[in-house]
């Protein structure tokens, strides 16, 4: 689009900062995991492997969480090289404000394990990613039971 001689350029809609969605992302699953019983703790810094710790005093078990959130709907950016198969994956789609926030909880043995069964994405050497829609699919939606499940 040009604009007239002397007219400013259009401007730009600013960019949000990955580190608030992150940090959003993490704390709405400690949020969820708190509600659900689970003593939650968020690991703050920069070169963390582990977004959050939980522990369910109930089962005596306790979790390592990595939480991948987005703004919008869109590819939520993964390896399948970089999953920790012990781990348990939050993607968090947190919508505009007013909007219910989206959770799909995959433990990291079946992105690990499986990982055609999340899209070609997942496994596309470039950039490597899983749509929502992907993880609504397969029932990973609101999916919050996996913390509850035996450690088999």
């Amino acid at each position: 689009m040009s604009t007239a001689e002397g007219d400013p350029p259009p401007k730009k809609k600013p960019r949000v900062d990955g580190q608030i969605t992150g940090l959003a992302g993490e704390l709405f699953v400690a949020a969820e995991l708190l509600k659900r019983g689970l003593q939650t703790s968020v690991t703050f810094g920069n070169a963390k492997s582990v977004d959050l710790l939980a522990y369910d005093p109930e089962s005596k078990r306790s979790f390592a969480v990595q939480v991948k959130a987005l703004r919008s709907k869109n590819f939520f950016l993964l390896s399948h090289h970089k999953v920790e198969p012990t781990q348990v994956y939050v993607f968090v789609l947190l919508n505009k404000p007013g909007q219910q926030v989206q959770y799909f909880v995959v433990p990291g043995k079946d992105l690990h394990g499986q990982p055609e069964k999340f899209s070609k994405w997942f496994l596309d050497p470039k950039m490597p990613g899983i749509h929502p829609n992907t993880l609504a699919e397969l029932g990973y939606e609101d999916a919050w039971h996996v913390f509850a499940e035996s450690a088999a």
